[in-house]
């Protein structure tokens, strides 16, 4: 699934969900332009863990996409209300299988000066894992799983009563 939309031929703002691996170079391209002396870029990348002695091996994400669209559409305004020198968002994430060490999102943003797009890249990142409809799973090398809740979201459950369901857990 790709969103683009735009709004003018000077701004564009894409969305993509992906199976396949992520293209960094893709995602400058999209957003390059003669008019912009920088390019902020974020790259999220499933890391090896630790988690009460398994070892995280991978991650699956699963996306509303039905609601993808209006959310990254909010998020696309809300950074053009408090950056207004932004030219383009472009942001991919995969869906499905990422191991550890492949990127799970990248996105990046064009402004004329270093600094507006990197506050909004950072706002981007934040806003993404609270507000876009997208989930991760944990999956572990004992076969196990657990659902993880960004700590972003206002929904998350900020203490140690409410475990996210997992493999090992009856529903």
């Amino acid at each position: 699934m790709t969103i683009e939309m735009s709004k003018t031929g000077e701004q564009r703002d894409v969305f993509k969900l992906s199976h396949d691996w992520l293209s960094v170079q893709e995602v400058v391209d999209i957003v390059s332009s003669a008019s912009c002396g920088a390019i902020s870029v974020f790259i999220g990348t499933t890391r090896e863990d630790e988690v009460a002695g398994r070892k995280v091996i991978g991650l699956e994400y699963e996306a509303y996409e039905p609601m993808v669209q209006s959310e990254f559409t909010k998020l696309c305004v809300d950074i053009r209300e408090r950056w207004p020198t932004v030219t383009h968002i472009c942001v991919h994430h995969r869906l499905g299988w990422v191991e550890v060490g492949q990127a799970s999102v990248v996105m990046a943003i064009s402004s004329p000066h270093r600094h507006d797009g990197q506050q909004a890249i950072q706002h981007c990142i934040t806003h993404l894992k609270a507000n876009i409809p997208i989930w991760k799973k944990e999956v572990y090398n004992t076969e196990d799983w657990s659902w993880k809740e960004n700590t972003e979201c206002s929904w998350a459950s900020h203490c140690d009563s409410h475990p996210m369901v997992s493999s090992t857990e009856s529903v």
